[in-house]
């Protein structure tokens, strides 16, 4: 069963929230982030959350951003232009970009957003002590796949075959994956892995959904897809299946459902963690943040489109209801 949880930040907003008088930021110093994310979303929630805490641009801070929309292999190099500026603190969107800062500097410090499980995938020693220079905020964990699922069976008691968008350059996809194909043996579905490594991927990946006749789709938080989520929208509703996916922009380009945290949410939580940082805070010290509430968004302009009657149940747990 899905629950509605309240979005806690747990220990670490206690820990992040807590006045520390030694950690007054430098007089007069601007530090300068080093923002790796292509969401316009992202620099601008970032911003917003530094603004909420005394911070103005261009007195107390600097971003500087870099966006290889998707081109992993170009990373290292921009990665290396910022370490070379130097920036006071990185902060990223994704594990896909934290892998390569990570091997580029062990000192600067670096937050995360759009993680799953970073102690399985080796960034931090553990949720309360991450150690090293690396800290942030979780988006999902491999718990969080099933619910996808559940809402499609909920939706379509008769599917039987679900595709899934994939990245596998992402770090942590193969471990996602693997938990949903789990999760969909439970309740007796079928997945079908569909790899999207680029933009240029999807007319092949669209092709495949199309000769495999799949009831619904789903897929794994990436970047690549959160720049194709109108193309991939409009997909679902030309071959009339249902499609759930982890963030909320989803359901805002004409997705059916969304369940995850709340887009934009998490840069805001970076941006407590980068102030906290120029306050002289060690990201070892700074607790990992983990949702404990995901909202349940429902397109009812897309259901009728496609045809279908969403459950009163269903409707009842929306956090918020497109119509």
């Amino acid at each position: 069963m899905m629950d509605r949880r309240t979005f806690l930040a747990g220990t670490g907003a206690v820990l992040l929230a807590a006045p520390v008088a030694a950690e007054a930021q430098q007089a007069g110093r601007v530090f300068r982030i080093g923002l790796l994310s292509g969401s316009q979303l992202a620099i601008d929630t970032l911003k917003e959350g530094l603004a909420d805490l005394g911070h103005r641009e261009g007195q107390s801070f600097v971003i500087d951003q870099r966006d290889v929309a998707g081109r992993f292999d170009l990373l290292p190099a921009a990665v290396d232009a910022l370490v070379k500026l130097p920036v006071d603190v990185f902060v990223v969107g994704g594990s896909e970009f934290v892998q390569p800062v990570r091997n580029a500097t062990k000192k600067i410090p670096i937050v995360f957003t759009n993680v799953s499980e970073p102690v399985e995938q080796g960034f931090i020693a553990s949720y309360a002590k991450p150690g090293g220079n690396i800290t942030g905020v979780t988006n999902m964990g491999s718990d969080l796949v099933g619910k996808w699922l559940e809402l499609l069976k909920t939706l379509q008691p008769a599917i039987r075959l679900v595709a899934v968008l994939w990245n596998p350059p992402q770090p942590g996809h193969r471990r996602l994956l693997k938990a949903l194909e789990t999760a969909a043996a439970s309740l007796g579905l079928q997945a079908r892995p569909e790899g999207v490594r680029t933009s240029e991927d999807l007319p092949t990946a669209f092709a495949a959904i199309r000769r495999e006749r799949v009831g619904g789709l789903t897929m794994l938080g990436s970047l690549v897809h959160f720049k194709a989520l109108r193309q991939i929208a409009d997909f679902a509703q030309q071959i009339k299946i249902p499609a759930v996916a982890w963030t909320n922009a989803f359901t805002q380009v004409g997705g059916l459902i969304s369940y995850g945290v709340g887009e934009g949410h998490q840069w805001r939580r970076a941006a407590v963690y980068v102030d906290r940082i120029m306050k002289g805070a060690k990201p070892a010290d700074l607790p990992v943040e983990q949702p404990t509430r995901f909202e349940l968004v429902i397109n009812l302009k897309t259901a009728k489109a496609l045809g279908l009657t969403i459950p009163p149940s269903l409707l009842g747990r929306a956090d918020e209801v497109i119509e």
